[in-house]
């Protein structure tokens, strides 16, 4: 009865903290359509970091709710709480920096978002966008978070303007941790004192790795860091 009574206490919680999370899904016949989640009550006059998530191939298309599959809008359904607004875009072949700036620009100009606090993350082909978004506008982003992902090396000079965490699981089959590698060294060649960190996960698998969106880590060293600071 009480292990009953647990699990249910979990799942009211779980579901508390995921109401919280309101999503707006916003259309566009041109650029990306994406996601936009803000907590439930924001301040007047507060001003939220901003988090932006791509996602990797297999949730590419033109069905938004693909998105919450994995990755931070997944972790919210399971209870995570974040204070910050989350941008998702799709993308239905590759991510163009260019049109993921545009969503930025609009959801700066639409929510109280705080601009030396905004932050792209992604895993898969998410993480290679993640890397070419941050290394074609290092000026836009405070910090980002690769996972299972690679880079394009032009880009490895201008990534040294932005605090990274590469990650990638050893056991990787789809995207060898080789990809991450490469452009990690290639930022450490053009600067070997780049705030850069690369972290090879042992054992980690190309799906295994999602885990790290639903824990602490990646969020606390995103938030860490301000642009100008």
């Amino acid at each position: 009865m009480y292990k009953h009574f647990l699990l249910l206490t979990c799942l009211f919680l779980a579901m508390t903290l995921s109401s919280s999370a309101q999503l707006k899904a916003v259309k566009s016949k041109t650029g990306y359509s994406y996601w936009v989640r803000t907590p439930e009550n924001i301040e007047k006059n507060e001003k939220l970091p901003v988090i932006v998530f791509l996602h990797g191939r297999s949730l590419s298309g033109h069905d938004l709710n693909r998105v919450k599959r994995y990755g931070v809008l997944r972790a919210i359904e399971r209870g995570k709480d974040l204070e910050a607004i989350i941008v998702a875009p799709q993308t239905s072949n590759g991510w163009d920096p260019d049109k993921v700036i545009d969503v930025l620009d609009a959801v700066l100009k639409d929510y109280p978002a705080d601009e030396h606090r905004v932050y792209v993350c992604g895993m898969s082909m998410g993480g290679y966008g993640t890397m070419d978004v941050a290394g074609k506008y290092p000026d836009r982003f405070a910090a980002a978070v690769a996972i299972c992902g690679g880079g394009t090396v032009s880009y490895a000079c201008n990534l040294t303007q932005v605090p990274l965490w590469i990650q990638h699981g050893s056991a990787d089959r789809a995207v060898p941790a080789s990809e991450s590698k490469k452009i990690y060294n290639a930022i450490k060649k053009c600067n070997k004192n780049a705030d850069a960190t690369l972290t090879i996960i042992p054992g980690g698998t190309h799906g295994s790795v999602e885990r790290l969106f639903h824990g602490e880590k990646i969020y606390d060293f995103m938030f860490k860091h301000s642009k100008g600071s």
